[in-house]
């Protein structure tokens, strides 16, 4: 079976391949580097992590792009309000937001653009929609895009120009009478006395900054080409700033943006999307507080990238403890020591890849982890616990030592829970049976769990 992937832009589910056989390009829309990471931004982080690992295990060479936008209102309305330079509050944010997708297993792009390293580039850019009239100056010095002249706008979104003139652009649009429709967007923004001058480049439409949407055209087009194989990002890009990608890059160049778009799912909260605006949102450090990074990681990876996911720390214990069924198997069965190709004509691993050949249908690839790990409990087979081994990384999971992993989180040191399952075995070999079990219920008070087995008493953290 073939990959094949849904496509918001024609809201069907079509076979993939490559423009360039055996090599995809893939632009995911990144941070807007203001604040810490919260949950949401995890969610579409590890989403397009798992698609770019699962095509490299497909045999794809993946150049994967990730922008960080660097440049914004919001960043420049916290600087202002930190005391701080643009490029210095910038520059902690990135660094945040690498060590919090660091912890969640979150591997790299091969590029990572900053905005203000591509200002020439959307210079450019402006400039060619000027030229071919898809761009006007306007009486307060901005430069906007002129909607209405794009024949293919609405094709991502599915909206007419008239539904989206009575509906949500306009209610999101600025200094409406420095436009010519209320449907038009920015470009070029000009410099206002108040900003610092941090934010401010010379430019043949004046000095000024750009706008968000042009920056994600520019830094696409510059790394990947005109045309790309996917182009990703969260549910909430898909209008406007997706629909405006395209309209500013196949305006200018004359070619499709990316043949592909894809678009995870929100985290709600309560129902409602977790977001900062709303202030509902849960930062990924705070909720690393509570729980483990690969509990977070599987918590998100076995709902469907494209379906909305409630978070609250009921389902992040449900994982938890999902996961550690898991873990437990491979803890009684070590993986073979050998590492060994994956082999897909196995029924299980051929399920895996037909389910994640579906859309990356994460739910069932999980569903057949599980179905893995009671073959391995029931076998012993450490052949099958490598498969499972095997097949869980490619989901970004298991490759913690099971050990480790069951006893993270302990109240206790490792030292202090060995002296008490040894007097433990001390008190059963007297048959002070009335010991033994107080420092069981005594250890489990302090969230210790302790398994007795012929082979000896080993112990785990409470869920």
């Amino acid at each position: 079976m073939s990959l094949r992937i849904f496509n918001t832009l024609n809201r069907a589910v079509a076979e993939f391949s490559p423009l360039q056989p055996g090599h995809v390009r893939m632009y995911v829309c990144g941070m807007t580097v203001y604040d810490l990471c919260h949950l949401g931004h995890a969610r579409s982080m590890i989403a397009f992590d798992v698609v770019q690992r699962w095509l490299r295990a497909s045999g794809f060479q993946v150049t994967y792009v990730r922008n960080v936008t660097d440049i914004d209102d919001k960043i420049i309305k916290r600087a202002l309000e930190n005391g701080e330079t643009i490029r210095n509050l910038t520059d902690r944010m990135i660094d945040a937001l690498h060590q919090d997708a660091d912890a969640l297993g979150i591997e790299r792009p091969q590029h990572e653009p900053r905005a203000t390293d591509y200002v020439p580039q959307m210079l450019r850019m402006i400039g060619t929609l000027e030229d071919k009239g898809l761009a006007y100056r306007s009486g307060n010095g901005d430069v906007n895009y002129a909607v209405r002249k794009f024949q293919g706008y609405g094709k991502l979104s599915g909206k007419s120009l008239d539904e989206l003139n009575a509906g949500e652009r306009v209610a999101v649009s600025t200094d409406e009478g420095a436009k010519h429709d209320p449907l038009d967007f920015v470009l070029w923004k000009t410099a206002k006395p108040t900003e610092p001058e941090d934010v401010k480049w010379a430019s043949p439409f004046g000095t000024g900054r750009p706008g968000w949407h042009i920056e994600c055209s520019a830094m696409a087009c510059e790394l990947l080409g005109q045309t790309f194989d996917i182009h990703g990002g969260g549910a909430d890009l898909q209008f406007p700033h997706h629909e405006n990608e395209i309209a500013q890059s196949e305006g200018a160049n004359g070619q499709p943006l990316a043949r592909f778009w894809m678009h995870n799912g929100f985290i709600n909260v309560d129902n409602e999307k977790m977001s900062k605006s709303l202030g509902n949102f849960f930062t990924i450090r705070d909720v690393l507080k509570e729980f483990d990074a690969e509990t977070i990681r599987f918590f998100i990876v076995r709902s469907h990238y494209r379906s909305s996911l409630n978070y609250s720390d009921v389902h992040l214990s449900d994982a938890k403890g999902a996961l550690k069924r898991l873990y437990t198997a491979l803890q009684a069965v070590p993986p073979d020591a050998q590492t060994h190709p994956i082999d897909w004509q196995d029924p299980l691993a051929a399920r895996f890849k037909a389910a994640m050949d579906e859309d990356f249908g994460t739910p069932e690839a999980v569903a057949v982890l599980f179905e893995l790990a009671g073959e391995v409990n029931r076998s012993g087979s450490a052949e099958r616990a490598g498969l499972l081994k095997a097949l869980g990384g490619l989901l970004g999971l298991l490759q913690t030592d099971p050990t480790t992993y069951l006893q993270s989180g302990a109240g206790l040191d490792e030292a202090a829970i060995q002296a008490q399952i040894q007097a433990r075995a001390e008190a059963k070999a007297s048959k002070n049976f009335a010991e033994a079990d107080r420092i069981r219920k005594d250890l489990l008070e302090k969230g210790i769990v302790l398994k007795d087995s012929a082979t000896g008493t080993t112990w785990e953290a409470k869920q």
